[in-house]
């Protein structure tokens, strides 16, 4: 078998089939995480052996998988023939501050690789395959495969915690009095805020089943004696008095309707002078490669939903009662999308 040469530009039919292996490399970053190569490198330099012993795999086996995995800068072989982490490898680690290492394991679980295989069907109809594959909707998935939910929930919460810091540095949240954070789950961004403004106040709103750990995490933030929890579902009436309502990945979860819907809600709510903050990925109008163009994908495999561009975010905004005034863009491949009532 040849090796593939480097890729120079578009034209070569290599950097296709580059992408078309990417499968290949999904399954090996999938393998160094599971055993955990990254953290086992975090005290320096080791032979193939030595990493070997540690996590529990074949000596020449894992040379291979890391040499492969190397050549895409995740690990890296010194001229002695050890390996070594990356700043991408440093991702792959267990207990780093924006860990990918969960994404990576979720990426390998046969159920995923089961539903990305009715892509097909899904461009066909156009319709979300997820539910006609198994008979129900995804929550109730989730509900009836609590191991693939725990896999799933943890790569995705992963993601989610790692795009906190670039928010909060991107937007200031000291201007409100009161921000209400809808569906929050466990409210990480909430606590974040919240630390961030010291004189504000917050109202967590989500489900009991999704908060039922909240109350420890604000406690750890020092933020407990500011924030109040409130429960109620996905397009029930919002709290009211916030001066600033915040649906972070939650808008791209639903249809036209729902999405209106929400937004009206928060819209009734909302005290007078207040914001509308939605933080979402935001597609953009050209061909660039966007992290949103990939979960576009899934969520119109899995929900029938989609992610949007900054037109249609104003259309959504408008129809709801709300002007679009600004999307501000952090350094994670996310947009705090301000809107004020009108």
């Amino acid at each position: 078998m040849s090796v593939l040469p480097e890729v120079r530009d578009q034209s070569d039919p290599y950097a296709l089939l580059h992408l078309i292996q990417g499968a290949v490399i999904t399954q090996a970053l999938s393998v160094a995480a599971r055993l955990g190569v990254a953290d086992v490198l975090a005290g320096g330099p080791l032979s193939a052996t030595d990493i070997a012993a540690r996590v529990g795999s074949d000596a020449q086996a894992t040379h291979r998988l890391l040499r492969a995995l190397a050549g895409h800068g995740v690990f890296a072989r010194r001229a002695d023939g050890r390996y070594e982490n990356t700043p991408m490898s440093e991702h792959l680690r267990e207990d780093a501050t924006d860990s990918m290492r969960g994404f990576a394991l979720l990426m390998s679980h046969p159920t995923l690789w089961e539903e990305w295989g009715h892509l097909a069907a899904t461009v066909e109809s156009g319709e979300a395959n997820l539910p006609k594959l198994r008979g129900m909707g995804a929550l109730d998935f989730f509900h009836a495969n609590l191991d693939y939910a725990r896999v799933f929930f943890e790569a995705f919460g992963g993601l989610s915690a790692s795009e906190t810091d670039p928010i909060l540095a991107a937007y200031d949240f000291s201007v409100f009095g009161t921000v209400v954070d809808v569906i929050a789950g466990r409210g990480n961004l909430l606590a974040g805020i919240l630390k961030q403004a010291p004189d504000t106040k917050g109202v967590l709103y989500d489900s009991k089943i999704a908060t039922v750990d909240s109350p420890a995490l604000f406690e750890a933030a020092g933020v407990a004696d500011r924030l109040t929890i409130e429960h109620g579902g996905y397009l029930d009436k919002l709290p009211t008095g916030g001066d600033a309502y915040v649906f972070k990945h939650i808008i791209h979860d639903f249809s036209r309707a729902d999405a209106v819907t929400a937004l009206r809600n928060a819209r009734e709510a909302i005290a007078p002078g207040g914001k509308l903050l939605v933080i979402e990925y935001v597609i953009p109008e050209s061909n660039e490669k966007h992290l949103g163009n990939t979960i576009d994908l899934w969520l119109m495999l899995m929900l029938g939903a989609q992610e949007r561009t900054l037109a249609e975010y104003t259309e959504l905004f408008a129809e709801a009662g709300f002007e679009l005034t600004r999307a501000v863009p952090t350094s994670a491949p996310i947009s705090v999308i301000e809107g004020i009532p009108v």
